[in-house]
C-alpha cells in the first residue's frame, strides 16, 4: 500500500514540474530588468511613455541605429523616438547571447501607433540590441531594426 501511496506522490510532483507556478517577472522600472527582455521592455516603455531623461541615461554616448530610414546616431535615434506616439508594443521570439559584460538580444517588435507622419508598420519588426553593463549600469550602444519578410 505505500508502495502506491509513493507511486501516487511522485506522479502528483512530476504533473507540477511542467506548471508555472508564479507569474511572469513584471518590468516597471529599469532596476527590475534582470536580463536582455527586460532591458528592451524598459527600453520600448520608456520610449512609449515618453520618458526622455531616463531613455537617455540607458543610451551610449556613441550609441548608434541602423533603420529602414538609414543609419541614426543618438541625437537623430532620440529625435526619431520623440516623433514616435506608440500607443502599445510586444516582444516576441527573444533570444539573449551574452558574451562578457555585453548581451546581444535578438526579437521581434510589434509597435501599435503612428510615427511622425504616417501610421507604424501593421506587423512584427526584427530588432537586435547590443546592451553593454558599464560603471552606471546597463546601456544600450547599438540597435537595429528591420521589417519581417
Amino acid at each position: 500500500m505505500a508502495r502506491y501511496r509513493c507511486l501516487g506522490l511522485l506522479l502528483a510532483l512530476f504533473s507540477l514540474t511542467a506548471c508555472t507556478v508564479w507569474r511572469e517577472h513584471t518590468v516597471t522600472k529599469w532596476a527590475d530588468a534582470t536580463g536582455g527582455e527586460g532591458l528592451e521592455r524598459s527600453f520600448w516603455r520608456e520610449v512609449k511613455d515618453k520618458n526622455w531623461r531616463e531613455l537617455e541615461k540607458h543610451l551610449a554616448g556613441n550609441y548608434t541605429a541602423s533603420t529602414p530610414h538609414g543609419r541614426l546616431d543618438r541625437a537623430q535615434a532620440l529625435q526619431h523616438f520623440q516623433q514616435l506616439q506608440i500607443k502599445d508594443f510586444s516582444l516576441a521570439e527573444t533570444e539573449v547571447q551574452l558574451n562578457g559584460n555585453t548581451l546581444v538580444v535578438t526579437y521581434s517588435l510589434t509597435l501599435q501607433g503612428s510615427g511622425p507622419s504616417d501610421p507604424l508598420p501593421a506587423g512584427p519588426l526584427r530588432a537586435m540590441s547590443v546592451w553593454q553593463q558599464q560603471k552606471s549600469g546597463w546601456v544600450v550602444i547599438a540597435q537595429s531594426i528591420g521589417f519581417s519578410r
